[in-house]
């Protein structure tokens, strides 16, 4: 099989075109800078942007399958023009190059975040729960991941079958950009002052990369699939990071309000601000912080196959990729 893999260059996509290439397909690995792809058998690198319609035009003759994993990860309510341009725009270009190219299948990378946002505690969410509106229209990055999922799966039918992917937060070694590990970084090197009352779900970005290849081979068009190995709140989420980091965990905990932990976090940005200096927290990482985003990945242990490695290697994993790396690459 030959396929397209997007955004190749990223955290997902550069572990996707490994699980590809272990299956022995060829892979075209569309980057808008292909030096940054390592040289190896059975991947063609290209120059191509997702806005850029010729680019993908030529990028996927041949192709009988595409992997769309480019995307922007930003959590500054400025950037929500770029997102959207990124993503639902870019989605779309992507599902219709694939039907004029004749590809016959898409597996789009959308995230837990489509659905998985709560204020509740208890919940664990699943494919088919009401789309919690509400709380995704607050967050720039999220809402235009929702569109960008339903532009995708509005191109599922005959002529190309699409199905939807959506890991929770990646870990796990390789991010180069910073994309998905920097709260972990930021714990490494002690700048978390403080620990939000929410809860977090996380997946190595290995066994994601895993889960969009069984898509391909296995999941059902018109379907999202919820790729997920653990949910713990915040608190258990810094204490495994202690654990096998070595890095004491923050002891202040945030109140459960999230308007008071945003006016707090607003506060110590004005002041950075007036100080000349670089808040060690944002508001909305901090809003982000005290919600739950916990969900299920029944369905895609029973429909693909799948299965998580054991989350506390993943984070292992991280802290040893970070620590020997130091630092991010710029996107640039």
């Amino acid at each position: 099989m030959k396929a397209l893999v997007t955004g190749a260059t990223g955290f997902l996509g550069s572990h996707l075109v490994d699980a590809l290439v272990a299956r022995g397909h060829e892979v075209v690995a569309l980057a808008r800078t292909p030096a940054r792809m390592k040289p190896r058998a059975g991947v063609t690198a290209v120059r191509g942007d997702i806005l850029d319609a010729d680019s993908l035009k030529a990028a996927m003759e041949g192709c009988e399958a595409v992997f769309h994993c480019a995307g922007v990860v930003s959590r500054d309510p400025g950037d929500g023009e770029l997102l959207w341009r990124t993503h639902v725009l870019g989605t779309r270009n992507v599902a219709q190059a694939a039907k004029s190219a004749g590809a016959k299948r898409m597996i789009h990378a959308s995230t837990s975040g489509t659905v998985a946002i709560s204020e509740d505690a208890t919940q664990v969410s699943r494919e088919d729960d009401p789309t919690p509106y509400a709380l995704i229209e607050k967050f720039p990055y999220y809402r235009s991941k929702l569109y960008a999922e339903q532009e995708a799966l509005r191109a599922n039918g005959e002529a190309l079958a699409v199905v939807s992917v959506n890991p929770s937060l990646l870990l796990g070694p390789g991010d180069e950009f910073g994309s998905s590990t920097g709260d972990v970084k930021d714990f490494l090197d002690r700048k978390i002052p403080a620990i939000p009352s929410g809860g977090v779900a996380f997946v190595d970005a290995r066994d994601a990369a895993e889960a969009m290849a069984l898509a391909y081979e296995k999941g059902t068009p018109g379907r999202r699939y919820l790729i997920n190995a653990s949910n713990c709140t915040l608190r258990e989420f810094f204490d495994r990071l202690e654990r096998v980091s070595g890095v004491k965990a923050p002891t202040l905990r945030l109140p459960p309000s999230r308007a008071l932990a945003r006016f707090g976090a607003q506060l110590m940005e004005a002041g950075a601000k007036f100080a000349g200096v670089k808040a060690p927290v944002d508001a909305a990482s901090v809003e982000m912080a005290q919600l739950y985003w916990y969900c299920d990945s029944a369905r895609a242990t029973r429909e693909l196959g799948w299965s998580p490695r054991d989350p506390i290697s993943t984070l292992a994993d991280t802290v040893d990729d970070l620590r020997g790396r130091n630092t991010f690459k710029s996107l640039h």
